[in-house]
């Protein structure tokens, strides 16, 4: 029997997270065991099926103990390291409680103990440890401001870095002089270490003066103690060459790149003809949105390179500046820019979504367009022009039951997006 298009592209996506799962990838790039204590920490969306990962490999290390913080309904179970839930992407009061915790236990490293820090995307929130005045309130506030703001990850974690006692090096810091060995899965264009997470265990580039210039690009008046904090030389995160980061190293264990590598194999090897955009597209997600209709009608009209069949992937992480009301998320968002400037074609499909299963805030990991999108949005009394002015793309593609939901993937390598132009 063959696939609709929707079920061809659902299954492109579902490929995408397969490939990153923890009990494949984390287990072939752990460490030896060390002589001393294996004390395992991290945090993120797909940090406790990592634990479960790294557990079950070391199952004979008499000495293994650890703490890993991830968000709300991502937890899994694990014996012997304690697996803490909090809120994501605004923070509660258990991140700083597990943050505090963390920090402690790394510091207790001795020179022939091993930290294994396992990190994923998510992990700014959910160590979210505001240094002093800077209340945990004043925090959320501080985050609220940039999600809505429409900067990307990179501009947000250097605020974050800047204003925190564990992200940007600092747990490296607490557990120097022991060896601390990183085990990361990146969901951030470039696979950054030190965007990921806001990376806790590895020099942070950024400055203070980033951090400054992050708020006034985006008039974003932070509290006075926030701005203290960003305005003091003293505050400075570690640097590349500090001695902190002597016995420390980082492995890659899944990356955007990687995942979206599979389903382009699918792809091709179901006849299509494939375009990869690459993994690390950025920008305003309605605008990506807009551009890609271009490539896609072009593709559609064979005034392209690549000719149809075809089907058009990327990557990465767009932003949305929220203006309106509505409820959202950047891939759908994306997705109703892109059906409003695709206007209807007969030939063209698309899917996006977020491959830890969570768009923005939403339960939905993304959504599906088909031709008939759009006409099916207004049988349903819905002006998709006024529900994309109003960030409700959610909300529109709710009614017409184009919502690709998956539930909590355990993983997280950043967006898909794939257009079918048949």
């Amino acid at each position: 029997m063959t696939a609709s298009p929707r079920e061809f592209l659902e299954s492109l996506f579902r490929s995408t997270i397969a490939a990153a799962q923890p009990r494949l990838c984390v287990p072939p790039n752990l460490p030896p065991a060390p002589r001393g204590r294996l004390i395992v920490v991290g945090a993120g969306k797909a940090s406790a099926a990592m634990a479960q990962a790294a557990e079950q490999h070391y199952a004979g290390h008499a000495r293994l103990e650890g703490l890993i913080v991830t968000r709300d309904g991502h937890g899994v179970p694990c014996t012997r390291i304690e697996i803490v839930e909090a809120a994501h992407p605004v923070p509660d009061l258990r991140a700083p409680q597990a943050a505090e915790r963390m920090l402690a236990l790394a510091a207790s490293a001795g020179p022939d103990d091993l930290v294994l820090a396992l990190m994923s995307g998510g992990g700014s929130a959910l160590l979210a440890l505001p240094q002093a005045p800077v209340t945990l309130d004043e925090f959320r506030a501080l985050t609220t401001a940039l999600l809505r703001s429409g900067a990307n990850i990179t501009e947000m974690n250097a605020v974050r870095k800047h204003l925190s006692r564990i992200a940007g090096g600092r747990l490296t810091e607490a557990a120097a002089p022991a060896p601390i060995v990183t085990l990361a899965i990146s969901d951030v264009p470039g696979d950054d270490p030190s965007t990921i997470g806001s990376g806790p265990t590895v020099p942070d580039p950024t400055r203070l003066a980033d951090a400054r210039g992050v708020l006034t690009k985006y008039a974003i008046t932070p509290a006075a103690s926030i701005a203290a904090r960003l305005a003091d030389p003293g505050n400075e995160t570690p640097k590349p060459g500090n001695p902190a980061f002597a016995r420390a190293r980082f492995v890659m264990a899944a990356s955007p790149k990687q995942a979206l590598a599979i389903a382009i194999e699918r792809a091709g090897a179901a006849g299509y003809a494939v375009h990869s955009l690459g993994d690390a597209v950025e920008g305003e997600a309605r605008d990506v949105g807009r551009a890609q209709a271009v490539l896609a009608r072009r593709i559609a009209a064979r005034e392209f390179s690549v000719k149809p069949p075809c089907v058009v992937i990327s990557g990465g992480e767009t932003t949305v500046t929220v203006r309106g009301q509505g409820r959202g998320g950047r891939n759908a968002e994306f997705l109703l820019a892109l059906a409003i400037a695709l206007d209807g074609d007969a030939d063209i499909h698309a899917l996006a979504g977020d491959t830890d299963g969570i768009d923005g805030v939403e339960s939905s990991a993304g959504a599906y367009i088909a031709p008939d999108s759009l006409q099916r949005l207004r049988a349903a009394g819905l002006d998709p022009v006024a529900r994309l002015d109003d960030n409700d793309a959610w909300g529109a593609f709710s009614r017409i039951d184009d919502l690709v939901v998956t539930g909590p993937t355990l993983t997280n390598v950043n967006d898909f997006r794939a257009i079918l132009i048949t």
